[in-house]
């Protein structure tokens, strides 16, 4: 584990780590946690210490909700979009107790809750670390992962569920490496998804 997460960055993991155990934001934290340290790595002005600690730390507040209302609170449709900006409300709390505890430095906790007030409602980012962020939460939904996790919550097939984040969130990517790396991967779950028809027309043949 310290290998994939910086030393400095577990106990943030391990104070985050029991409030995600919901709609899959366990893993979900740590593809992204180390999509971030991939945009890190070109963007390398943007400060590490506030951006990663801000991704284990950003989805902490969906736990305060009902199970059965979080694959609803999101999406082209959803039934409970309040849920987004509660989320965050609440992601803020948990995440200003834990890293109080944890003595993080005041500047950077500040800087930290700044980010994840506004991780998913607001659309412009408020910093250079901000948009990393973001960006970094959101290549998530592009992965293997990504993909069966949202085909899951909607019930669509692979390439529905990748043309719908091609046409929902791609356009919101705020970094062109972002972007870039989103359109990769959505080449590959295009290409996946291809190869699941060809397989059921060979079957079929």
């Amino acid at each position: 584990m310290t290998v994939f997460l910086r030393e400095e960055d577990l106990p943030v993991w391990l104070a985050a780590r029991p409030w995600l155990d919901v709609r899959c934001n366990d893993e979900h934290t740590l593809i992204s946690y180390r999509l971030g340290r991939a945009l890190l790595r070109i963007y390398r002005d943007v400060d590490a210490s506030v951006v990663l600690p801000t991704i284990l730390m950003h989805d902490v507040g969906w736990k305060k909700f009902p199970p059965e209302q979080l694959a609803q609170a999101v999406g082209p449709n959803p039934r409970y979009p309040g849920l987004q900006r509660a989320h965050e409300i609440e992601g803020v709390k948990i995440a200003r107790e834990a890293l109080d505890r944890l003595a993080i430095p005041r500047p950077v906790t500040d800087r930290i809750l700044a980010i994840i007030d506004g991780h998913d409602t607001r659309k412009t980012a408020m910093s250079r670390e901000d948009a990393v962020m973001k960006d970094a939460d959101k290549l998530w939904r592009f992965t293997a992962h990504g993909i069966a996790t949202i085909g899951g919550w909607f019930d669509t097939p692979a390439k529905e569920t990748v043309a719908m984040l091609e046409s929902f969130v791609l356009p919101s990517m705020l970094t062109d490496a972002g972007k870039a790396m989103a359109e990769a991967l959505i080449a590959t779950g295009e290409a996946g998804a291809w190869m699941d028809d060809l397989l059921q027309i060979e079957a079929g043949s």
